[in-house]
């Protein structure tokens, strides 16, 4: 997996279009990796990081209610965590307010070993059980880019980048799943696809049946390296091949996976990808839960940098953000797309620096409105947030 490094970048609010405007963050100085999440139960869930004094890192989360953002709550807090720009922590809900949140724990001195960590709340967050990891492999290796969904009433499904056959020579990352129930039991291994591409982010949701479905960044032998797709199906994976075949062959890991919603039976999926030379933003539609695809829609109008999100309006509609690079500067951008490939002007929401390590902006709808959340660090960073009406 590449190496990532935590590199401070700037980034200011501009106006956007609609009933728009920044909200005050209940997070404090010093914070990053902000993350937004939907819950089964009904709730908006804001969670980062903030550090402290020698190497202390904690996991914090507050929910939206009338019309703010709640006092944050504390997670967990660790001096030996894993904290980079691109794997960021996440929230989960089940219906009925169970919460699990994951982060990266180290597991030996090296320094890019470390395993995913999961704790559960039954209480709101006001209390969360002691750590367990999905992998119970025990290798110093790398564990990451986790996506978490809300399989059924009782059952989180958990999907993980797993780096343990990464110790012998040309050894492979895998993605792997597990589920994890409310009451703390985790189920057994599976591996979902035995070759991945090492460091992109995943993406999952859980179908109308329940099935969970995953899109990450496939690996081929020739290094091929497009988003591929699969769902669990009474407990039997049905990979279904390429989102799109792009075809993009790279010898490296872009650090830049996909993203994807679910509403009904639709799926939207989008993604960066570099085919024929050209830097893109792309998105596909569809009706089915993710068996069949409609047509390609490219969403950026050049220099895209990726670092992608999306989030579906109704089951024509989409909003995909990714920063666009300008010079020495980028822009957060957002943008309404349709399943006939009509869209709105894109929109910029906010500038940074043309550093890959500048973050990953994330958007989410609830009760209307969407939300985005980001990281400033002009002076000490600190995580944002804002609202509009699309």
């Amino acid at each position: 997996m590449e190496r990532l490094v935590r590199i401070i970048f700037t980034c200011c609010l501009v106006s956007v279009t609609g009933v728009a405007g920044e909200v005050p963050s209940p997070a404090a100085v010093s914070s990053g990796g902000p993350n937004l999440h939907r819950g089964a139960d009904g709730q908006l869930y804001l969670s980062w990081i903030e550090r402290g004094p020698q190497k202390l890192a904690t996991l914090r989360f507050s929910k939206w209610k009338h019309d703010r953002w709640t006092a944050s709550r504390r997670i967990a807090s660790g001096k030996n965590w894993f904290v980079n720009w691109a794997d960021f922590p996440s929230l989960c809900s089940l219906g009925d307010g169970t919460l699990v949140a994951h982060w990266l724990q180290k597991s030996s001195s090296g320094t890019y070993s470390y395993d995913v960590k999961l704790s559960r709340s039954r209480d709101q967050g006001q209390s969360w059980s002691p750590p367990v990891s999905p992998h119970r492999d025990g290798t110093p290796t790398e564990h990451g880019f986790v996506s978490i969904v809300a399989i059924d009433q009782r059952t989180f499904g958990v999907f993980w980048l797993d780096g343990r056959k990464m110790v012998k020579p040309r050894g492979e990352m895998a993605l792997r799943f597990c589920t994890l129930t409310r009451d703390g039991r985790l189920g057994a291994e599976q591996v979902i696809d035995p070759r991945v591409c090492e460091c992109c982010q995943t993406g999952a949701v859980a179908l109308s049946g329940g099935s969970p479905l995953v899109v990450y960044r496939d690996r081929s032998s020739r290094e091929v390296r497009d988003i591929g797709a699969a769902t669990l199906q009474a407990d039997r994976v049905v990979r279904s091949g390429p989102v799109y075949a792009d075809n993009w062959m790279i010898d490296g890991c872009p650090v830049n996976g996909p993203s994807l919603d679910v509403l009904n039976d639709t799926i939207v999926v989008a993604w960066y990808t570099q085919r024929e030379k050209t830097s893109r933003i792309q998105v596909r539609f569809s009706r089915d839960s993710g068996r069949s695809y409609g047509q390609l829609i490219r969403v950026d109008h050049g220099h895209a940098a990726g670092r992608v999100d999306v989030v579906l309006l109704d089951q024509n509609t989409a909003v995909v953000s990714w920063l666009r690079t300008a010079g020495q500067s980028a822009d957060i951008r957002w943008r309404v797309v349709s399943r006939d490939g009509t869209s709105r002007p894109s929109q910029q929401l906010a500038t940074t620096r043309a550093s890959r390590a500048s973050g990953f902006p994330r958007v989410e709808r609830y009760r209307g409105r969407l939300f985005f959340a980001w990281t400033d660090a002009v002076g000490p960073a600190r995580v944002r947030t804002a609202h509009l009406v699309p």
